[in-house]
């Protein structure tokens, strides 16, 4: 990933802030965090919150889900600038409970072109043991 680290983004990170705030104001409401944004390559957190909890105290899935949905797009437009790509399909592994506390994507991009796969791992900020790991596939509109 250090290869990918240094390639100049796409999009600045505070074109893409900007981006979050008109387009997708989703991630403001769950308070969701760029930390950075790379080409290809981006780090975001969701921070802790007790309406994100369910039963037994973890972070709910759909939060999670949420969370790496957003972490690859940033990726994505990071290393396309097309602010335009949509999900076309996203998988998740739950590998373990999300104890309530700060939850940590890490994106990649694994293939840009018309179609763009990229995976995310989500930890929390207690540990680097992987909490979830998923996998999504984007569609790039047309030009």
């Amino acid at each position: 990933m250090t290869a990918i680290k240094t390639t100049t983004p796409r999009i600045t990170l505070d074109e893409f802030l900007l981006l979050l705030n008109t387009h997708h104001p989703f991630a403001k409401m769950l308070g969701i965090q760029m930390l950075e944004l790379w080409h290809g390559a981006a780090t975001l957190s969701l921070p802790t919150h007790p309406s994100f909890q369910r039963l037994g105290g973890t972070v709910a899935g759909p939060m999670l889900m949420g969370l790496a949905d957003l972490a690859v797009y940033a990726a994505v437009v990071g290393a396309t600038g097309n602010a335009e790509a949509v999900t076309a399909s996203l998988t998740i592994n739950f590998l373990r409970k999300s104890p309530p506390g700060t939850i940590y994507a890490r994106a990649r991009v694994l293939k840009t072109g018309r179609l763009c796969a990229g995976d995310v791992t989500l930890t929390g900020e207690s540990s680097e043991e992987p909490l979830a790991h998923s996998v999504s596939t984007w569609s790039l509109p047309r030009a």
